[in-house]
């Protein structure tokens, strides 16, 4: 008899500890569908969904119909279908499986699309490669959270010719910008510029004074922190965004 209530008991306590683990990994599921939710609606519907995050160099582009499924409960969202997401979209490692309803973390900004980034070289040849520009071409594809056209790119900076610690906008060594050909360059935009006779695009603020037009350093001790310009030189695009290191 006792060996039979011990039998039991024993029983019981697997059984709830299974009973435990389901009900955590069915909140941990809906967590990940919550979040996928939040940036399904975000980009306007599955299809906008698929469309903005699937990877240029992913193995396979997301479903639409998929993530359809999903969001209405005809398929499950587990931590491998999480993983593969992620992947897919380019998101961090664990962004479903972190996110929660109750807790404090927020997600992040709205994605509006992803962008190459490339060498400043391709950057100064941007407007003739664009048409043959494979996905396998870009360093890396970057989500970039401001609307942009689709002909947008990222560069990474280098050098210190930007950067002033006294004011702002600075731009460290490493720092990303992205890069919009087709946003119209006014007095004080930030512009990638190509001279005459350079294979490499520069990254300086434009400077226009009546006719004559010049490319600006913000780091006030740079040697040459001013340029003049005539039509010899080719504005790759305006920077509408930075990313910065820390």
């Amino acid at each position: 008899m006792c060996r039979s209530i011990a039998f039991v008991n024993l029983h019981s306590v697997t059984a709830y500890r299974q009973l435990l683990m389901t009900q955590s990994n069915k909140k941990l599921d809906a967590g990940r569908i919550a979040a996928l939710r939040v940036l399904v609606e975000k980009a306007g519907g599955p299809a906008q969904f698929a469309k903005e995050y699937s990877r240029p160099d992913a193995d396979k582009p997301i479903d639409p119909s998929y993530i359809s499924q999903i969001l209405n409960g005809h398929r499950s969202f587990g931590e491998k279908a999480a993983e593969n997401m992620e992947k897919r979209a380019g998101l961090s490692p664990g962004y479903f499986s972190s996110f929660s309803e109750n807790n404090n973390i927020e997600l992040g900004p709205d994605i509006k699309g992803r962008v190459p980034l490339i060498s400043h070289v391709q950057a100064g040849e941007w407007s003739e490669i664009i048409d043959n520009f494979a996905s396998g071409d870009a360093e890396q594809w970057l989500p970039c959270p401001i609307c942009h056209s689709k002909k947008t790119f990222a560069l990474r900076v280098r050098g210190e010719s930007m950067y002033n610690p006294h004011s702002h906008p600075s731009f460290r060594d490493g720092d990303l910008i992205y890069v919009d050909p087709e946003k119209q360059p006014i007095n004080g935009s930030l512009v990638v510029a190509r001279l005459e006779n350079e294979k490499e695009a520069t990254f300086k603020k434009l400077i226009i004074d009546g006719v004559k037009k010049y490319l600006r350093a913000l780091n006030p001790a740079w040697p040459e922190p001013i340029i003049q310009i005539n039509n010899d030189v080719t504005i790759c695009g305006v920077v509408i965004f930075k990313g910065e290191i820390l």
